[in-house]
This record gives C-alpha cells, structure tokens and sequence, in this order.
C-alpha cells in the first residue's frame, strides 16, 4: 500500500527544496513518484498557440516518493504511517508519535 495520498502535507528530506513543506497534488505509484505543491519547479518552453501566447513556464515537476515523508495533521511532524484496521475492516494510516489517524 502507497503510504502517500492527494491532498496530504508532507516535507522535503533531500534535494534542493529540503525542509519545505507542500501538498501532494498528484500521485504516481507506478513510477513511485509524487508531484507537491511549489515544489521541484522546472521550466518549460511552449510554442504559441491560437489561445496561449507561448513562452517560458515554470510548473511542478514529480519528486521521487522515497524524497518526501507526510506531516501528521495534530502534532505538526513529520512520521512514517503505521496501519490499522478499524472494525469495520477499512485500513487507516495512524501517526506512530501522537496515534491521530489519517483517513
């Protein structure tokens, strides 16, 4: 099971944006990739079109998921998820440091 979801907070642990802290837009679990957030800016060259006038952009480009670890939502750290389940039998993501679940 990914450990990482659409719309988590998360943090940088390597690399040039280390330290900053951004949400998951975009999950790629194949390619074992996230894109976060004002994170991992890249340029792009685009040729003009009828509707857009082209030139330089900068957007987010994905980061490998190893990179980023989540933030827990109550106690503001970063923590690796453990996994229960409820008894309904739904499998929830649990910070191991404060036990608040991530749903």
């Amino acid at each position: 099971m990914f450990n990482i979801k659409k719309k988590d907070k998360v943090i940088v642990l390597t690399g040039k944006d280390k330290g900053k802290k951004g949400e998951v837009l975009d999950v790629f679990p194949k390619k074992d990739k996230v894109i976060v957030s004002k994170i991992n800016f890249v340029k792009r060259h685009t040729k003009p079109t009828q509707k857009d006038p082209g030139g330089i952009r900068e957007k987010e480009a994905p980061i490998a998921a190893s990179k980023v670890m989540l933030i827990c939502p109550k106690c503001e750290q970063a923590f690796r998820p453990k996994f229960d389940k409820l008894s309904d039998g739904k499998k929830v993501r649990v910070c191991r440091k404060c036990g608040e679940m991530l749903i």
